[in-house]
């Protein structure tokens, strides 16, 4: 595996999906077979909002805001949402998705680094991220700061792909995701920085199931649970800040 594939650089990254923005909600949900919207859905409905009172939601690496707008759907916009993302290209179209759906007022969305977030300490309720913490140059950095901006009695919640267990499924999973998906994401992206050739050996590469769940209790998260979603080709990761609401 090529290791300038996998070169997590900021710069880089940054570049690889101002690059693919204009195709990006196409090809997740060409790619997915439509399956991604499923998986989004699971997880505002494993885990809930609280009420307004309890703070906002941050949703980190937002790219186009699809979880965003989730979220927003859900809670009938009772609970303000912020989108983050360093990708501006990926933001501006998550800007013009919110103003075309009316929810320009409750949903807004930063430019900003996930390795050193823009807000104050236990700033936010509930702290997710999809598909998004295996792009941080620095994963124990992320985790860090998702960590440190939700408020005590809070939760992480990290959506990301994972490798299927089951052996048959796993053949059939690793021939599209290392073959065709790149075939057809570059052809009808065209990433100059390979991004869907990046995507499946970032993904092999990243750990899942106990070790990344190990990495979220390292960060100071509690109670840390996961669910994989459609035989484990994405899991769902969910951990508790430690301390009483409030403190």
């Amino acid at each position: 595996m090529p290791s300038q594939l996998l070169d997590k650089r900021e710069v880089r990254i940054r570049r690889m999906f101002d690059q693919i923005a204009h195709s990006y909600d196409l090809l997740n949900h060409l790619l997915s077979l439509n399956i991604d919207r499923a998986w989004r859905n699971k997880t505002a409905k494993l885990v809930p909002a609280g009420p307004p009172e309890q703070g906002p939601i941050l949703d980190l690496c937002t790219g186009t805001g699809d979880l965003a707008f989730t979220y927003d759907r859900v809670t009938k916009g009772a609970v303000p949402v912020v989108g983050a993302d360093f990708s501006r290209e990926m933001l501006t179209r998550a800007a013009k998705k919110a103003a075309a759906a009316g929810a320009g007022e409750r949903v807004r969305f930063v430019e900003a680094d996930a390795q050193a977030l823009p807000f104050a300490d236990g700033a936010f309720q509930l702290v997710t991220n999809a598909f998004g913490l295996r792009n941080i140059t620095d994963t124990d950095k992320g985790l860090a700061e998702m960590v440190r901006v939700t408020r005590p009695g809070g939760r992480v919640a990290v959506l990301e792909f994972s490798k299927p267990r089951n052996p048959l499924l796993g053949r059939l999973y690793n021939a599209y995701f290392r073959y065709l998906l790149p075939l057809l994401g570059q052809f009808i992206s065209g990433s100059r920085e390979n991004a869907y050739r990046y995507l499946p050996a970032s993904v092999l590469k990243f750990p899942d199931y106990d070790a990344l769940a190990e990495k979220m209790r390292a960060a100071g998260l509690t109670e840390v649970r996961y669910e994989p979603f459609t035989f484990g080709v994405a899991t769902l990761y969910v951990g508790v800040k430690p301390g009483a609401p409030g403190a």
